[in-house]
């Protein structure tokens, strides 16, 4: 058995224990990114701003499937699946059929999903759970997406011009990414007068001018790499240099409180302290800080009231910011209790923050 069917053997055992647990007869997952997680990094995606795909995992006590239609079925099975997985096909034309084996495979009893539909229940608390701590396989594709998607970013912010318009810097993006293979799930570009102005700049026709920010939120294998970077076509003032240390300083206080058994909670609020401490009390309002990643470009946002626990192996993305100046990277807690850097490029230009590398403006 390979690595990918042993994994999706260990996420069925899981799914049905929660079927088990609530007595019912089948879960289904539309869902990007559980389809992802139950077929251990197969896609359902076609059209990308689309929360669910083309295809869904339904899971019985005793089977599986992969219900789609005609149109899909065969690259599917072809470039998605593995083989031990069941593909059920039903006409495009007649969506109803599908309804109609589902009902009687449940038998009577409840439908479980993730979106859940009509009389459907939603997923049971320690399913979802399940889904945000990392297998071995899981954190080797991470790995790879990580290191794509930094070499992604490197790769366009060496080749950005100040003329350039942050269509162009965005579309440079997007074009590094699909040529890794990865998603460009969200491309975020501005130049200097908007990167001041908003903390979610769409890319629009303003030009670059001397300075600009890019952020990836990169998918592949259903998984999420997350990094903001700046480059900078003059030496960057002393004003800006020191914000970027202090943001990197308030990101290390984070980071810090990122650990085994305590809740998102701390880590908001190690935060809320540092942005204080340094004379920015109110910035934390104007943008989330982040959270937990993985199948989702953030799983969980991390708000004064998220009592979550942070558990191991686990993925996070903190992202603080004033205006101006952000830093962002995908970390994973390993077992060891361990931060480390999924989306670090050694080429990047880095400056060492308590004893850890993190992303300095490129200045060109």
């Amino acid at each position: 058995m390979t690595e990918r069917e042993t994994e999706i053997q260990s996420k069925l055992s899981i799914i049905r224990q929660s079927l088990e647990n609530a007595q019912a007869g089948a879960v289904r997952l539309r869902g990007t990114d559980w389809f992802a997680w139950a077929t251990a990094g197969g896609s359902n995606t076609v059209l990308l701003a689309q929360e669910t795909g083309i295809a869904e995992v339904l899971v019985t006590a005793n089977d599986q499937w992969v219900l789609t239609d005609e149109i899909e079925a065969a690259r599917l099975r072809n470039e998605e699946l593995t083989p031990t997985i069941g593909l059920q096909v039903f006409p495009w034309e007649d969506p109803g059929q599908r309804e109609t084996f589902v009902d009687a495979i449940a038998d009577g009893k409840s439908v479980l999903s993730d979106r859940p539909q009509g009389s459907e229940q939603g997923l049971p608390t320690e399913l979802i759970a399940q889904k945000r701590i990392l297998m071995p396989s899981e954190i080797n594709r991470y790995r790879k997406v990580g290191r794509l998607a930094a070499a992604a970013m490197t790769e366009v912010m060496l080749a950005a011009q100040p003329g350039w318009s942050e269509y162009e810097l965005a579309g440079a993006g997007a074009e590094a990414m699909w040529a890794r293979g990865l998603h460009p799930a969200l491309t975020l570009a501005a130049g200097e007068r908007r990167v001041l102005a908003y903390r979610h700049p769409v890319p629009s026709e303003q030009s670059l001018d001397g300075y600009a920010m890019l952020v990836f939120c990169a998918r592949k294998y259903g998984l999420y790499a997350n990094l903001t970077r700046f480059v900078s076509f003059r030496k960057l003032s002393s004003v800006q240099s020191a914000q970027h240390r202090q943001i990197m300083e308030i990101e290390a206080a984070g980071l810090a409180a990122t650990q085994e058994g305590k809740t998102l909670d701390r880590v908001y609020r190690a935060l809320a302290d540092a942005y204080a401490a340094r004379g920015w009390r109110e910035a934390i309002k104007a943008h989330h800080q982040g959270g937990t990643t993985g199948y989702l470009s953030r799983e969980i946002v991390a708000t004064p009231a998220t009592k979550d626990l942070i558990t191991v192996p686990q993925a996070f993305a903190w992202n603080p910011s004033v205006p101006g100046v952000k830093v962002e990277d995908t970390f994973l807690l390993d077992k060891h209790g361990e931060l480390d850097n999924l989306t670090y490029d050694a080429v990047w230009p880095g400056v060492t923050v308590h004893d850890r590398t993190r992303p300095w403006p490129m200045e060109r």
